[in-house]
């Protein structure tokens, strides 16, 4: 009875261990800069799910939050050169790799969400096929989010009331200059070292989605936030050619599946947790939340728009200006 024992453990432990190693067959490691709960962080996590169910466990993706893997630009440069095998970035980021993709951080661009999403699927997704010879895929857009400006010194309601004020911005010409354009001082900085140059005052504000300001605890250091809405931030879902080739048309298949699905759960997501990341501010107690004058803050930074028409292509902005509903 004994022997009988010891020998079924020993087949478990070898089933155990075949389990493995077909749960290994391919791995992928996915790297990210925001915060476990981030909607985005989310979205990777459920894009590991997905990727597990669909290839019956043949294919893992490990998910690295938090610039575990690096910084954006580390994650990018990674992703080139086959160091790292997945990402989630910013196009402001990315956009330096691939310039015409910076046209979605071109300010007050979008109408709605809806609309984000009619470009992103469609003209974003023609765009990111030029991301394969530099050594990129793009499977997809998720999205971080409709970023707002916070600050430590006053309200805001008017461009007027930027000038003098120093506020964090991605490493990006179009960021640059659309705060630079509303009378502000822009100055780029990592994200990893924002909340201790808000705490510091190194500079006097940033702008972000309510996902970051919330899970990044923004709230602590900027008493004060406004609506702008000035701008909205999609996560491109990126994989590196170097493993893209390695997998099988099959695996490929998967992956791709998995990125489709999660996208769409993962706006879905986000569209709900900005309200719910508004209220925990407001319930916090420690953040006063302003309504601006909008159409002011549009018409300060259409220069921004003609600066910029050639670079991401005026073909390009006027595909994206047809697929309003309005």
């Amino acid at each position: 009875m004994r022997i009988f024992k010891t020998a079924l453990a020993s087949a478990v432990v070898a089933c155990g261990l075949a389990t493995s190693a077909i749960a290994a067959d391919v791995t992928l490691k996915l790297g990210h800069i925001a915060e476990s709960e981030h909607p985005y962080a989310k979205g990777a996590e459920y894009f590991a799910q997905r990727v597990g169910e669909l290839s019956d466990g043949a294919i893992e993706v490990k998910v690295f939050p938090s610039s575990q893997l690096g910084d954006q630009k580390a994650l990018i440069e990674g992703l080139v050169f086959g160091s790292v095998d997945m990402a989630l970035t910013g196009t402001a980021v990315l956009g330096q790799f691939l310039p015409e993709i910076s046209i979605f951080d071109l300010p007050f661009l979008f109408e709605d969400r809806a609309h984000a999403y009619a470009s992103l699927d469609s003209v974003g997704v023609e765009m990111g096929a030029n991301l394969e010879k530099r050594g990129i895929k793009l499977l997809g857009y998720m999205e971080n989010g409709i970023r707002h400006m916070t600050n430590s010194d006053h309200a805001i309601a008017t461009p007027a009331d930027m000038e003098g004020l120093k506020i964090r911005v991605m490493n990006n010409k179009i960021y640059v200059e659309t705060i630079n354009a509303l009378g502000a001082s822009a100055t780029p900085m990592a994200f990893a070292e924002l909340y201790t140059a808000l705490q510091q005052h190194t500079v006097d504000g940033q702008e972000n989605p309510s996902a970051h300001i919330f899970t990044k605890r923004f709230f602590e250091v900027q008493p004060y936030a406004s609506l702008t809405a000035h701008a909205y931030s999609p996560e491109p879902v990126l994989i590196s050619m170097v493993s893209w080739n390695r997998m099988s048309e099959e695996q490929q298949a998967i992956v791709s599946q998995a990125a489709k699905e999660a996208v769409d759960w993962q706006r879905e997501l986000s569209t709900q947790k900005d309200d719910e990341y508004w209220a925990k501010i407001r319930e916090t107690g420690q953040m006063e939340i302003t309504e601006v004058d909008r159409s002011a803050f549009a018409d300060a930074v259409q220069p921004v728009h003609e600066k910029f028409a050639k670079m991401v292509g005026q073909d390009n902005l006027d595909k994206i200006a047809a697929l309003k509903s309005n």
